[in-house]
């Protein structure tokens, strides 16, 4: 008997050991490696891919803001799954797609309407834009309803709209634009995008300078 809570007492010490030393090892050793090390060699990345204008954090490059007025350049629509009534700028709450097929209602006339949207708003005097023009971006959301990017054909699609309520010429917004435009990762990896805060950040820039 005393043999046997002898054993019991000796496991229970080996446990209650391996349990403090996991712990340890995972629960602070680990972490703090980990942090340690994103700080030292990606602190960019590791504390969010911020983007910063006048000195201020205004965003990540990583997440598509809504509520830009058409002085601006538009970003992708987010139709997603819940409404943030805090901050205007991150619309979503929820990230997600509208998990809606090809042919389902309900999302044609989405289309319809934001193709419809798209054309009216970009449509200037001297420069119409035709159904033809408008991209799959600019009508649809992406899979995350968060995507920051845009393509640089809906970019270029609004450059008459963004040059001629700013008191820019075509050429300077073009030019802004391809500044803005990056390639694919690695040279083969998704396709040519633009980020829609960081051109939105330049522009004003532009127009503050003019």
């Amino acid at each position: 008997m005393n043999n046997s809570l002898a054993n019991t007492g000796r496991l229970l010490g080996a446990a209650l050991r391996a349990l403090v030393v996991l712990t340890l090892l995972t629960g602070v050793v680990y972490p703090l490696a980990v942090t340690g090390v994103a700080q030292a060699f990606f602190h960019h990345k590791a504390n969010g891919s911020e983007i910063k204008a006048d000195g201020k954090v205004v965003g990540s490059s990583l997440i598509g803001q809504q509520g830009y007025d058409l002085d601006y350049f538009q970003p992708r629509p987010a139709n997603g799954l819940g409404e943030n009534s805090v901050n205007r700028q991150y619309a979503l709450i929820l990230s997600g797609a509208t998990n809606r097929s090809g042919d389902n209602p309900e999302l044609i006339e989405w289309v319809k309407e934001a193709k419809a949207q798209v054309i009216r708003e970009n449509s200037v005097p001297g420069y119409t834009v035709r159904a033809a023009q408008v991209p799959a971006d600019a009508v649809t959301s992406s899979g995350s309803g968060l995507d920051p990017h845009i393509s640089p054909r809906y970019a270029a699609l609004q450059v008459h709209r963004v040059a001629q309520r700013n008191g820019l010429s075509v050429a300077q917004v073009r030019k802004l634009v391809d500044e803005h435009t990056e390639g694919r990762t690695l040279g083969f990896i998704g396709e040519p995008r633009v980020n829609v805060l960081e051109l939105n950040i330049a522009l004003r820039g532009l127009v503050e300078g003019s």
